[in-house]
């Protein structure tokens, strides 16, 4: 929506630039918009309401697995004609004469061509990402029969449709129909470790596997169904039934299609989709503003590394970011060259508690690294990692894979969301070594977050990297 409000802008613009050269412009105003230029904009700003009512009540600003792309373009195409009628219509009504049918019918054809190369390019990139696993849903499959292999092969063969099949969870049908959960795993058409687990265990299988979408495919009940949607609902999932097996349990939901297959979503959680997106836009603006900002700084310190140690400046870890995947986080180097196969002689000397590291005088920091830990100047690479989205300004601090390996399910709740460079753990507990105050302050900012608080976060990190209260 936002999109077509900016294209129905830049036709505006379009609009003006022509108006400003065109004869058609009242006399007497060469270099203005003049009286009939003022009306035309409002105008063309009802068109663009008008095209937004419209194109929601196609459908067209559902998620796009609910829409082929060819099917997008017969509405994009069929919501311009429509909002064209009304705008034809307002003028002759209006008797707005002053205004050129020439350039009225010259909105109309170009609304319609850049909204349609618009949406276009906007799902080429998307299925570009899908193809990358970026951008996907993962997915469970309820029941191990012909409809859910189909739907998994379905799933795997077309990538652009941006599900992740994560394996099958079995029914009490297809335990009963195969004697036993071994006998299962041991089918010729399904890979023994593509079954997880079974329907007493989805709740944890969900968390596990950072699921987003449950697609129902096997013979269950209707007390099943209402468990289901039960969990699904606590934890934050949407569930799919597929229609052909559940006659009459879907009647008020709408028919969507998951490629070739009819579904009807059953259950779906409102996601605050706008202020995600302010939150991205923010974390763009900010580590632009601050990569820019602090360059001499970077420098600087770059030059002391170097000078002060041997070894490379930036320190390169494979950290585990937003549902579990693997990422390359920057800083600077504050430890000798050698210091990750040093830290095995130092594990006696722990300070946290649990899974967490942290040795007060550690040896392996250098004079130069000791300054920069103090002020978090060691930090500032990770700019880069909010600039390609693996990273955010606020969020989680983002742990290595040998913490998560020992992690609890519950634990796994942190995950849920980007790791970022900042956090309420960083700005309340800092030099707490508890690792359940670590956990419990990570699980509050992602079951409670928001625009304000990540901007009080901020506000309160800036006051922790001036008075030197790192390590």
């Amino acid at each position: 929506m936002a999109l077509d409000v900016a294209t129905v802008a830049l036709l505006a613009i379009l609009a003006i630039s022509l108006r400003r050269n065109t004869s058609f412009f009242q006399p007497g105003h060469p270099t203005g918009l003049g009286a009939s230029g003022w009306v035309f904009l409002v105008y063309l700003g009802g068109f663009g309401l008008v095209l937004i009512l419209i194109s929601k009540a196609y459908g067209l600003y559902r998620p796009m697995q609910s829409l082929g792309g060819l099917h997008e373009q017969r509405l994009t195409i069929q919501s311009c004609f429509m909002a064209s009628l009304i705008l034809a219509g307002a003028l002759y009504f209006s008797h707005a004469i002053s205004i050129s049918r020439a350039v009225v019918i010259a909105t109309m054809v170009s609304s319609t061509v850049l909204l349609c190369v618009r949406r276009a390019v906007w799902r080429i990139y998307i299925y570009r990402q899908y193809v990358r696993d970026i951008g996907t849903r993962n997915v469970l499959i309820v029941g191990t029969g012909p409809s859910g292999q189909a739907v998994r092969n379905h799933l795997r063969r077309i990538r652009r449709l941006g599900y992740s099949f994560k394996g099958f969870v079995c029914t009490d049908h297809d335990l009963a129909r195969n004697k036993s959960f071994a006998r299962t795993r041991q089918g010729h058409t399904l890979d023994q470790s593509e079954i997880l687990g079974t329907l007493d265990e989805i709740a944890d299988l969900a968390r596990k596997h950072f699921i987003d979408e449950i697609f129902i495919t096997g013979a269950c009940g209707r007390a099943v169904i209402r468990d289901l949607i039960a969990h699904a609902s606590e934890l934050g999932l949407d569930v799919r039934v597929f229609p052909d097996l559940y006659e009459g349990l879907a009647v008020t939901s709408p028919l969507e299609y998951v490629g070739h297959f009819p579904t009807f979503p059953l259950h779906f959680r409102r996601m605050p989709v706008a202020s995600l997106i302010f939150k991205r836009m923010l974390d763009i603006v900010l580590a632009s503003l601050a990569i820019l900002l602090s360059l001499p700084v970077l420098l600087a310190v770059a030059v002391a590394i170097r000078v002060s140690s041997p070894g490379s400046v930036l320190y390169c870890a494979e950290r585990v970011g937003r549902k579990g995947r693997i990422f390359s986080c920057w800083k600077f180097r504050t430890m000798v060259a050698n210091a990750d196969v040093l830290q095995d002689k130092l594990l006696h000397m722990n300070e946290r508690d649990g899974i967490l590291f942290k040795v007060k005088d550690d040896p392996r920091i250098t004079p130069v690294g000791r300054f920069l830990r103090k002020y978090s100047l060691d930090e500032l690479p990770q700019l880069f990692n909010v600039l390609l989205g693996s990273m955010s300004i606020v969020g989680p601090r983002p742990p290595v894979a040998r913490e998560v390996s020992q992690y609890k399910l519950a634990h796994l709740r942190r995950l849920d969301v980007s790791p970022g460079i900042t956090g309420l753990w960083q700005v309340q507990a800092r030099q707490d070594p508890s690792f359940d105050q670590y956990i419990s302050l990570d699980t509050f900012y992602v079951d409670n977050w928001s625009l304000w608080l990540d901007l009080k976060i901020m506000v309160r990190t800036f006051a922790v990297v001036i008075s030197g209260t790192g390590s």
